[in-house]
């Protein structure tokens, strides 16, 4: 797998939507202040006049494009995801989905591999943000070629949507051909021997939940999942858990609110079994190189694979050793 080609999600964004530009003259776009490293500029340099500069003024940025569907267009508003939604996130709550409206918010370079730019610049709680709203779904692509998909599909969604993007250049997991259908969960690696443990990952990380899953072959049949939408988050992921008895999460993102949280609350409701997190635990992040940011804060393939055993681990206790396991 080390000679994938590797793209940021962002690229297929901005691809999808210059598609978009070309196919539906509906579609206009808003930025804060950062076309080109949002993926926007060629929409753009394209279309001028379907595109609005704001300037560093997010909260203006939601609350125009949400003046715009209101009157029948489809606006694609884009800026780093700390700022949008992060900064302007009571404006999309009460002037988007508050009002259900087809309103597309792009939160480019999320996650830790923003790498040097720091916490300030490395949104960890966007997806927790964002689910927790009504009306609003939320895309977590994996690779370039998924983002370019979800941008697409964002379109034929009537009410807002989120689609969470990175900076870093990330191994291309997915093909054209490659089924992409909004809060259907993707099966995309199944051991030759029956699973024993469910490893549901989104967004980039998912190569590194690939890895994990491949050096734990004969050690741990695994089968991992890919869940490109958060939210609605797809129900098979309750049978799946279901058949194997263990689960492991993998996000760059805080655990709390994220693709862990959501989980968590399917499984708690219908089928209670040993789950471990991967993902950010509670802190902000720092300044680094992207792989030894992921490193860091525990998303590497050595610790996808640690949590796979303890999983497994968990799955033989009693009632009595897990209540002695939790509580001491």
């Amino acid at each position: 797998m080390s000679d994938k080609k590797e793209e940021a999600t962002r690229d297929g964004f901005g691809r999808a939507l210059l598609e978009l530009g070309e196919t539906n003259p509906n579609v206009v776009a808003l930025c804060a202040d950062l076309a080109e490293s949002t993926r926007m500029l060629r929409f753009k340099e394209k279309y001028p006049e379907r595109y609005v500069e704001l300037g560093v003024a997010e909260q203006n940025l939601a609350t125009i494009a949400s003046g715009l569907a209101n009157y029948g267009k489809i606006p694609f508003i884009a800026s780093y995801a700390v700022f949008s939604p992060g900064r302007n996130n009571e404006q999309i709550r009460t002037t988007i989905s508050l009002n259900n409206l087809p309103v597309k918010i792009v939160g480019a370079h999320a996650g830790v591999s923003v790498g040097p730019d720091g916490a300030t610049h490395q949104a960890l709680e966007d997806i927790a943000l964002m689910r927790v709203q009504p009306n609003i779904t939320v895309f977590s692509p994996c690779d370039s070629e998924e983002a370019r998909k979800a941008t697409i599909a964002s379109v034929g969604v009537p009410g807002p949507v989120y689609i969470r993007l990175a900076r870093e250049k990330t191994p291309i997991m997915t093909a054209p051909e490659s089924p992409f259908v909004v809060g259907k969960a993707q099966v995309v690696y199944e051991s030759e021997h029956t699973p024993e443990v469910a490893i549901f990952a989104t967004g980039p990380l998912l190569y590194n939940a690939l890895l994990a899953a491949k050096e734990l072959e004969h050690a741990v049949p695994a089968i991992v999942v890919n869940i490109h939408t958060i939210k609605p988050l797809d129900r098979e992921v309750v049978a799946i858990a279901k058949s194997v008895g263990a689960v492991v999460t993998v996000e760059e993102h805080q655990i709390a609110g994220g693709l862990g949280g959501a989980i968590a609350e399917a499984l708690a409701q219908e089928c209670p079994v040993p789950i471990e997190f991967i993902g950010v635990r509670d802190r902000y992040g720092e300044s680094g190189e992207p792989e030894e940011l992921i490193e860091h804060y525990g998303m590497g393939v050595s610790h996808i694979a640690a949590a796979v055993k303890k999983a497994i681990s968990r799955k033989g206790l009693r009632r009595s050793d897990l209540r002695k396991e939790n509580w001491g």
